[in-house]
């Protein structure tokens, strides 16, 4: 890519509240990796198939560090890159970010995150128990989208469920794109000194929990325990709170998909890869900097150069997905999807997301057959200001 500015923009207009945006097909058909200007200024490559989407994500030549990055612009190429965060390994690369990764990984495997189903369940019948003694509409995304999974990401790090409003609010902000530096920077340091007395606590009194866990593993300094645990704090109940409520919405404006999953209830696991596919709430795609030239099939990628690599748009691929994959179908046999993402930083979380997700829309669906919006679909506010998307309230009533 040449230093001058690319005139094209990233897709961010939907015309459904649930496809990405239309322009991602035009690319994905007639140019799928092309210079972009992105949402934040920045500028550098959109790469939008799917095929392209996990090399990418998988090259270790395509770099997670702190945005190393200021792609596109030419001062800052070979200027230092600043360390991330201690914790945020997210913003890692090997071997950095294996360390972090191996201690986690015990503590999320598919069998551990099934043996927490039981307890996952017991959290959504009491939410959905306290939301039926409510008269009139509810808003679903504060009386049982939000809480489910933060009660469960709660208790499994030894967060105090009673400081859910201003770790959900720092939260918030964090992943608000409109939010000013200087907030997201309050946010972070709020969040970070909240963990950090928790982690201090800890190490004098350790209980079963993972913070515990990773205390006792005596290999994190308490900055990189508090990094680790605001990561998985908000990663916890951020996109999986938004998940909930989205497909709640997402089937209630699908009647025929609905009732295919209430007759036959077998299809809830296939139900929820779909959703994960065809929703896609990480909306904007995920970043990472060439650290060399890289070839991508005939494009030239010059070392600094940003590449986002737009996850929602490789769900959408007719390439990968090849049956009438912007339609959703909660009987579409598993093919694997980029929802999770890819490679080394693929989710962490996505086992306990799919049983969040499969426990609280199985029992939402049984419990109240009469299910519907309380207001119309074009008036549900959606958060298109956010890195993850999803609804701001769902007025509901039944």
């Amino acid at each position: 890519m040449t230093n001058s500015q690319p005139t094209r923009t990233q897709p961010t207009v939907r015309s459904c509240p649930f496809d990405p945006p239309e322009e991602y097909r035009t690319l994905r058909e007639q140019d799928p990796i092309t210079p972009m200007t992105f949402p934040d200024g920045s500028t550098g490559w959109l790469v939008t198939r799917y095929e392209d989407v996990r090399t990418v994500l998988a090259d270790p030549r395509f770099s997670s560090k702190r945005r190393i990055m200021r792609a596109g612009d030419p001062a800052a190429q070979g200027a230092p890159v600043p360390p991330p965060p201690p914790g945020m390994f997210i913003m890692m690369d090997a071997p950095e970010h294996t360390r972090f990764r191996r201690l986690l990984t015990g503590q999320f495997t598919v069998r551990r995150m099934r043996q927490l189903a039981p307890a996952v369940e017991r959290v959504v019948d009491e939410q959905l128990d306290a939301m039926a003694k409510a008269e009139g509409p509810v808003d679903l995304v504060q009386a049982f989208a939000l809480p489910v999974p933060s009660l469960v990401i709660c208790e499994l790090l030894g967060v105090p469920y009673a400081d859910r409003e201003e770790f959900q609010r720092n939260s918030a902000t964090i992943v608000r794109l409109d939010a000013s530096a200087e907030e997201i920077q309050q946010a972070q340091k709020a969040m970070r000194g909240y963990i950090h007395q928790l982690v201090v606590a800890k190490r004098a009194n350790p209980t079963d929990d993972i913070l515990s866990d990773l205390v006792r593993s005596g290999e994190l300094t308490d900055e990189e325990l508090a990094g680790v645990g605001v990561l998985l704090l908000i990663a916890g109940h951020e996109t999986t709170a938004n998940m909930i409520a989205l497909s709640t919405m997402c089937l209630l404006r699908n009647p025929e998909q609905l009732e295919a999953l209430r007759a036959d209830p077998s299809l809830m696991d296939r139900a929820v890869e779909e959703l994960l596919r065809y929703l896609t709430v990480v909306q904007f795609g995920v970043r990472r900097t060439a650290l060399e030239d890289v070839e991508l099939h005939g494009h030239q990628i010059k070392a600094g150069s940003l590449v986002v690599a737009s996850l929602a748009s490789g769900n959408r691929d007719t390439a990968r997905f090849t049956d009438a994959p912007e339609q959703l179908d909660v009987g579409r046999p598993y093919s694997p999807h980029l929802a999770f993402g890819h490679g080394i930083h693929q989710c962490l979380g996505q086992q306990l997301a799919r049983v969040e997700m499969k426990a609280a829309l199985s029992a939402l669906l049984e419990r109240f057959p009469t299910l519907r919006l309380a207001l119309p679909v074009e008036q549900v506010p959606m958060r298109d200001n956010m890195l993850v998307y999803g609804v701001h309230e769902l007025p509901v009533t039944w």
